[in-house]
């Protein structure tokens, strides 16, 4: 999409953005809640955990405040989010570290490319949610590299489970934006 606007050209739909945005990372903070709750406090994979869960929790402050800011509603299935983000993230603990540091980079794969999708149509048109979603991104890709790094890509059955949560991803994005 062109950064220099004309009279005629679709301009980007902030407002869908940021409530995308929000509830992503609102379902991120209860995947990791879910995992956490399984996980415990003592294993490997679980301080990982916490370290991207909080960060998740920054992400999602940011998006609370964008949100209440410029007066964008959030998702009316943000329950839904609430419930399905715990239980994936407490049942792929449940397979085991490796399954939950799958879910993370499933997740965070498909998130990774939604965000850059979203810069590609934000242009240079708001540089403040331009940089918000760069520094989230650059944070997402890190929680990716650090699931490979504690062993997401030997989980039983990585291929098909990291292509459903994907496909998942996919269409919480699409719902959200919509509702």
């Amino acid at each position: 999409m062109s950064q220099n606007w004309r009279p005629g050209d679709k301009r980007p739909d902030v407002e869908r953005m940021i409530r995308v945005d929000q509830a992503g990372e609102y379902g991120a903070t209860r995947i990791y809640a879910g995992q956490l709750a399984v996980l415990g406090e003592d294993s490997r994979a679980a301080h990982a955990v916490a370290h991207m869960a909080a960060q998740e929790e920054v992400h999602l402050a940011r998006f609370n405040e964008l949100m209440a800011q410029r007066r964008v509603r959030p998702t009316i299935l943000q329950p839904f989010w609430n419930v399905a983000g715990f239980g994936l993230g407490a049942v792929t603990a449940l397979m085991g570290e490796k399954a939950a540091m799958a879910c993370t980079d499933a997740v965070e794969t498909e998130i990774d490319k939604h965000y850059e999708e979203q810069l590609a149509q934000l242009g240079d048109s708001d540089p403040e949610l331009s940089d918000d979603i760069r520094r989230f991104q650059a944070e997402e890709l890190e929680h990716r590299d650090t699931a490979r790094a504690h062993g997401a890509e030997e989980a039983p059955a990585y291929p098909v489970m990291t292509a459903a949560i994907r496909a998942g991803c996919r269409l919480a994005i699409e719902l959200s934006k919509r509702f």
